[in-house]
């Protein structure tokens, strides 16, 4: 069963329904007992960062995603999902993040012709081998909404890449951790492929 963690952010059906249709069995769910038995765990979200913490410790889910991951279940944060992984994002200065891994939310910055929020189609450049881009070959699209950005502490967790006039850490991995700053639900064949590789770890 793959959990998804309900703490009341956008989006979340969007990805039940692409499971379903990979065949998956899922839940929503806050509940402790139910996430730390779930085979997969998958943070997901739209918001804001400051909130987003702020429901998570409301809810008492901070020290069971710990628990999750620190039990080697495959975790996929989505969005959302993957700045919250991170120590701190400019869009709430003082705010913590999880810190499972290192690095920061950066605004994207201004520039001419170029819309904030950053909302559409954009290539990743794949490397480092990353497991959920398996099958998947060239320069794959995929759908991105977001005003912030990563910029992980190492480059060796980093798969893959994109640009909107900075270099955006797109998707991360490390051991059992898995993070898009895409949306894979809702970029058609290539995002249901990249859940299937989630859905598929061993």
């Amino acid at each position: 069963m793959i959990a998804l963690i309900d703490y009341d952010a956008g989006n979340i059906r969007s990805v039940e329904k692409a499971l379903k249709k990979l065949g998956q069995e899922v839940c929503i769910t806050r509940d402790r007992e139910t996430l730390l038995s779930a085979d997969r765990v998958i943070l997901p979200g739209v918001g804001a960062f400051g909130d987003a913490m702020q429901h998570l410790e409301e809810y008492g889910l901070v020290e069971v995603i710990h628990e999750i991951i620190g039990k080697k279940t495959p975790f996929l944060g989505i969005c959302m999902g993957l700045q919250l992984l991170f120590d701190e994002s400019d869009e709430a200065p003082g705010v913590k993040g999880l810190g499972v891994l290192k690095g920061k939310i950066l605004r994207i910055p201004e520039g001419e012709g170029r819309k904030i929020p950053h909302m559409g189609w954009n290539s990743l450049s794949l490397q480092n081998g990353g497991r959920l881009f398996e099958g998947l070959s060239g320069e794959p699209y995929v759908y991105f909404v977001h005003s912030y950005y990563l910029k992980a502490e190492d480059e060796g967790i980093v798969k893959a890449v994109t640009r909107y006039g900075v270099r955006i850490h797109a998707a991360v991995e490390r051991e059992n951790v898995f993070a898009c700053q895409f949306h894979p639900e809702k970029s058609s064949d290539t995002g249901l492929q990249i859940l299937k590789n989630f859905a598929g770890l061993t």
